[in-house]
């Protein structure tokens, strides 16, 4: 069943050429400063929030949720990287299973223990397909979740694994490269799998400016995500535009 986050997305995503989400880190940003980040992001062009890290050093990261949702309109969306990043106060989650690993709790043992929690939560679950693909360097990701990613060349696996994922019934794919990731997700990929899979893409890691981005949708990704390079340069506003504007084709 589909819900209004997921509607949303699908639609923008339509009308737009194709939807840019922005990763936010709480790991990464002063929580007194995620809100004024998050304004940023939804001034310059982000059709909604991810929030989300490997790790989580926070006490309370639903703090950061509410800072953000107090701020923008725009969806609050988490990106978890494991059970315990399930907030009530998100908009949406996305309900990830890691179906290129073969740790048997990234692909379920995660996902059985936060089920109760998600349904206690009323927080809108969109079930995601995660696809870590070779990115050129030891990502934080990989490291955690002691998965060895697609091989870079090797297109023929990543669409064996999106059309599993399709016909499990899966709603999203995501083709992710990871933070901090050297290489994004190849673009020879990303065609691949759209043309045998009809599922939406998201792609993100990697992603370092308009050109890529645009790369990235011309391939086949209905969504494009970035996170790591906005927070390190300063002037984020800027580039993110500019993000935004080369993903939004159609506006």
């Amino acid at each position: 069943m589909r819900g209004a986050v997921l509607d949303y997305l699908l639609a923008t995503s339509q009308r737009r050429g194709a939807g840019y989400l922005v990763l936010l880190d709480p790991d990464r940003l002063d929580p007194g400063a995620v809100a004024e980040r998050a304004r940023q992001c939804a001034d310059a062009g982000a059709d909604a929030l991810l929030v989300g890290t490997s790790l989580t050093l926070l006490a309370d990261h639903t703090a950061i949720y509410e800072h953000i949702k107090r701020t923008v309109g725009i969806p609050v969306i988490t990106f978890p990287g494991n059970g315990s990043h399930v907030s009530p106060a998100a908009d949406a989650i996305l309900f990830l299973s890691m179906v290129s690993s073969r740790n048997p709790e990234l692909l379920i043992g995660e996902q059985v223990r936060t089920a109760p929690l998600l349904r206690r939560s009323g927080v809108e679950v969109i079930s995601t397909a995660y696809v870590l693909v070779e990115s050129g360097s030891l990502t934080s990701v990989q490291f955690v979740s002691n998965s060895l990613p697609i091989p870079r060349d090797k297109s023929d696996i990543a669409v064996a694994h999106a059309l599993a994922a399709e016909y499990i019934g899966m709603r999203m794919l995501y083709l992710e490269a990871g933070s901090g990731a050297r290489l994004p997700v190849p673009d020879d990929m990303i065609r691949a799998v759209s043309a045998c899979c009809t599922l939406p893409i998201i792609v993100g890691g990697g992603i370092r400016g308009p050109e890529v981005a645009r790369a990235k949708v011309e391939a086949g990704a209905r969504f494009v995500v970035t996170g790591q390079i906005v927070e390190e340069t300063g002037a984020a506003a800027p580039l993110m535009r500019e993000l935004a504007a080369a993903v939004h084709f159609r506006d």
